[in-house]
C-alpha cells in the first residue's frame, strides 16, 4: 500500500483554492492541477509499504506529539525545483517552527522502524499542478503575480493523517487510514 502522513486543509480554504484552480485551468493545457478535495500538507511521504509496515507506522506516529497546537497560514506561491524551469507549482504554508518539528518528530519516529529519511529539507507547501511542459507557464505566472498577495486562510491543525495513496490515470485518490492528535491531552 502506497502511504503518507499530512495534515488536512480545512474546507473554507479549500474552497478559495478550488476558485483560483478554476480561474487558472483555462490558461495552459500544460498543467495537470490537483483536485481540491483532496488538498493535503504532507508531512511525510513512506511510499510502498506492507500492511506490518503500516502497523509500525501506526504505533510510532501515536506517540508522536507537540506542546502547543500548530497554527498555520495558506499563502504565497512559487515553483519547484526554481521559477526558471519550474515543475511544480505550488501555495505556501507559512508556520512557526513548530511544523519543521512536528516534520522532524515524524522523520525520527519512523526511521526507527526502517522508513528511509529524506534527504531535501522538509519544505512545507501544497502542490497546485504538475507541469507536463515547462515553457507553456507565462499565463500562469502572470496570472499569480497580478493577484497577489496570495492570501487563503489561517488554522490550527489537531490532527495528522495517515493516508493511503491510489494512483490512477485520473490522478491520486486518498483514503484516510488513522488519525493522531498533534497535542497531548490536557
Amino acid at each position: 500500500m502506497r502511504a503518507f502522513v499530512a495534515i488536512d486543509i480545512p474546507e473554507g480554504i479549500r474552497h478559495k483554492i478550488a476558485n483560483l484552480l478554476e480561474a487558472l485551468k483555462p490558461t495552459t493545457k500544460s498543467v495537470r492541477w490537483t483536485h481540491p478535495e483532496g488538498m493535503h500538507l504532507t508531512l511525510k511521504f513512506l511510499g510502498e509499504l506492507s500492511l506490518d509496515q503500516i502497523e509500525a507506522v501506526k504505533e510510532q506516529l501515536a506517540s508522536v506529539r507537540l506542546r502547543a497546537p500548530l497554527s498555520l497560514q495558506v499563502r504565497g506561491a512559487g515553483y519547484f525545483p526554481s521559477e526558471r524551469s519550474p515543475r511544480v507549482i505550488w501555495l505556501g504554508i507559512s508556520a512557526g517552527p513548530e511544523l519543521a518539528e512536528l516534520a522532524g518528530h515524524i522523520e525520527e519516529s519512523l526511521a526507527t522502524v526502517g522508513i528511509p529519511k529524506e534527504k531535501r529539507p522538509f519544505s512545507a507547501h501544497l502542490t497546485l499542478g504538475r507541469l507536463q511542459t515547462p515553457d507553456k507557464i507565462l499565463a500562469v505566472k502572470e496570472f499569480l503575480q497580478r493577484h497577489e498577495p496570495l492570501e487563503f486562510g489561517s488554522f490550527t491543525a489537531e490532527e495528522i493523517f495517515l493516508y493511503e495513496s491510489r494512483l490512477s490515470p485520473k490522478g491520486s485518490t486518498y483514503r484516510k487510514i488513522a488519525r493522531f492528535p498533534v497535542t497531548a491531552s490536557p
